[in-house]
Formats: C-alpha cells, sequence, structure tokens
C-alpha cells in the first residue's frame, strides 16, 4: 500500500480508518476493533496518522509513535468543517485525514503520562471541592429551616457544625440531628481528602524546576503553575504569549468588518480551569494592591490601570499579563523579574 495519511476516528469500541496517499487519493477505509488497531498500525510503513483531540487520544497518539508513526491531535472543532454531507464514522475518519495535511491546522500538543497524571489531581481536586460546597450548601439549608444562619464563607460553616454537635441546644430535634451528622461526617471526609490532593500536587510542584520558576510571578501559585505545566507541555507551539493567552479565551472576543476592529468581551475559549486558576490569582494581586497602595504603586502599570478601568476588567487584564510572561517563562527557562 502507497498510503502516507491516515485519519483515525476514535471511539470505545470500533475504529474507522482512512488512509490517503501522497496526492490526497483514497487507499483504504477499514472498520478495526480495539484489539486490533496497534496490529493494523504495526503492519504499516511510517505515516502521518490525524486523530481529534478527544478522550484515549494522548494514549494512542503515544502508542503509535512507540509504533514509528507521526502522530498530530487536533480539536475537533477545527475538524468538524471537512465532513462532508451526513456525519458518520467513515465521512470522520475521511474528514480528519484531510484536516490532518492543511497547512493552516493548529495541533494539541501529546501529554506525557506524568502530565496527565497531574491533571488527574487537578481534577480530582475539583470534583471533591465541588461536592464539599454542595455537602456545606446542603447544611446551612437543613439548618435555616430552623432559624439557625451563618455568614458566608466555608469557615463560618463550623460555626453550624457545633450547632449539630451540641446536643443540649433543644432548638434541634433528635432526628434532625443525627441526619446532619452523617452530612457533617461527609464534609469532613471530603476536606481531609482535598487536603491529602493539595499536599501531592505541593510535593509535585517543589520536584518539578519549571513549576516553580512560574511560581515566581505574583498571581501564580503552586496549582496555576503545576495546572500549567501539566496543560501546556510543550510551549513552543504557540508563537507568541499573545496566542497562548488567546488559546486560554483570555483575550478580547472580535466582531469585525469593513476594517472597524470591534472588540468585545473575552471569548473564554479553551481551558476554563485554567483561565479560572489565573484570574483568581490575578484577583488577589489586585486587591492586595488596593489595600497597599502607596503613591509608587499607583504609578505602576496596574495602577495606572486601576485608575482609569473597572477592577473587574484589571483583574482580566492581570490575567491575560500573567499568561503571557507564563509562556516567556516556559520558553526562555527563566524566572520572573519584576521591572524597577
Amino acid at each position: 500500500m502507497n498510503v502516507t495519511t491516515i485519519g483515525l476516528d476514535l471511539a470505545k469500541n470500533v475504529f474507522q480508518v482512512h488512509g490517503a496517499d501522497a496526492k490526497g487519493r483514497m487507499v483504504f477505509k477499514k472498520r478495526l476493533s480495539r484489539s486490533k488497531v496497534l496490529s493494523f498500525f504495526a503492519n504499516l510503513p511510517s505515516c502521518l496518522v490525524g486523530m481529534e483531540a478527544c478522550g484515549g487520544a494522548h494514549y494512542w497518539a503515544r502508542e503509535l509513535q512507540a509504533l514509528g508513526h507521526e502522530v498530530r491531535l487536533m480539536p475537533p472543532q477545527y475538524v468538524k468543517p471537512y465532513v462532508k454531507r451526513n456525519k458518520h464514522d467513515q465521512a470522520d475518519a475521511e474528514a480528519i485525514c484531510e484536516a490532518v495535511t492543511r497547512p493552516s491546522m493548529r495541533f494539541v500538543a501529546i501529554k506525557s503520562t506524568d502530565q496527565q497524571s497531574v491533571l488527574m489531581l487537578h481534577r480530582s481536586r475539583e470534583l471533591l471541592v465541588r461536592q464539599r460546597t454542595m455537602l456545606a450548601n446542603a447544611l446551612r439549608g437543613h439548618l435555616s429551616e430552623f432559624g439557625m444562619v451563618v455568614a458566608k464563607g466555608l469557615q463560618n460553616v463550623q460555626k453550624l457544625v457545633a450547632i449539630v454537635g451540641d446536643y443540649g441546644d433543644s432548638r434541634l430535634p433528635d432526628v434532625a440531628r443525627e441526619v446532619l451528622a452523617t452530612v457533617i461526617e461527609q464534609l469532613r471526609d471530603t476536606t481531609r481528602k482535598i487536603d491529602d490532593l493539595e499536599k501531592r500536587l505541593q510535593g509535585w510542584h517543589r520536584s518539578n524546576e519549571a513549576s516553580q520558576r512560574l511560581a515566581t510571578t505574583p498571581g501564580i501559585g503552586p496549582m496555576t503553575a503545576t495546572a500549567l505545566i501539566a496543560t501546556v507541555g510543550d510551549p513552543r507551539h504557540f508563537k507568541s504569549g499573545r496566542q497562548f493567552a488567546a488559546w486560554l479565551g483570555i483575550t478580547p472576543r472580535e466582531d469585525s468588518t469593513g476594517g472597524k476592529t470591534r472588540p468585545g468581551k473575552i471569548s473564554k475559549r479553551g481551558d476554563g480551569y485554567l483561565r479560572c486558576l489565573l484570574i483568581h490569582g490575578a484577583r488577589s494581586v489586585v486587591q492586595a494592591h488596593r489595600r497597599k497602595a502607596t503613591e509608587a504603586s499607583s504609578s505602576s502599570w496596574l495602577g495606572q490601570l486601576l485608575a482609569r478601568r473597572h477592577v473587574n476588567v484589571a483583574t482580566v487584564a492581570m490575567a491575560n499579563r500573567n499568561a503571557r510572561i507564563a509562556w516567556a517563562l516556559m520558553v526562555h527557562g527563566t524566572v520572573y523579574q519584576p521591572r524597577a
């Protein structure tokens, strides 16, 4: 077979393969079961394999690279315009095969097992934080039915926990106290698990030199630094810091035509978790600046921005700036150096 390019449509059990020669003409199209994918590619000459960046894509990319193939992952939304007529597995594989050869196509960096493991720590922690919030809100809601209300904040939930643990408090019936004790036990267990995951992330951060360099930037702590290193992979996939910030979705979304530039709100494209971490970190920097405002700080970049823009706009601008700084630190291997 004179195949040079292959489009592989991933699935759970049944995979679709579309092969083409150097001129783009179809050589074969084939359905493969999951157990036969690696043996099929092992018998092919080295070629370019395109896949959509979806669940399991990084695993298959590493396996096919080990067999000597060149693998490129693409965002699914960039492949969709190449699908002809109706959508089915054969059309998807053909579209992938065509899209991977386009010179203007943007590709996704293939993650290592170490990067995926760190991201799993982040995703698991994020899930547990949501569950902790649900449990705390449930405790607040149940006790509010008995007229017991505390201020916002997770630290104030401990006041409700103390009320449930006080058996001398006659405002709470015994049945309700027993049920809420179960909720509190689950809340404490979830908090312990979150603390354990955060300790693991801190340990990985201390062992990774690139993550420590990123953490020298104001507004980027160990959580954001480890998430950046694990998600981005090779920062040289981005031509500039602006392209990196646009990939994160913290640059203005344009609706321009006829030579008129109309920038709007931030696009919110890309990884929402990374964008959330960067904006929260930037918010802490902005709040600290406003609390400790001096004549010197008011003349700084952030001080001048806060003087003419809303605090939320300044926060997103700070997150954008930190994203560009993070890209520069990852590419050049340096640490953050503030302006004099």
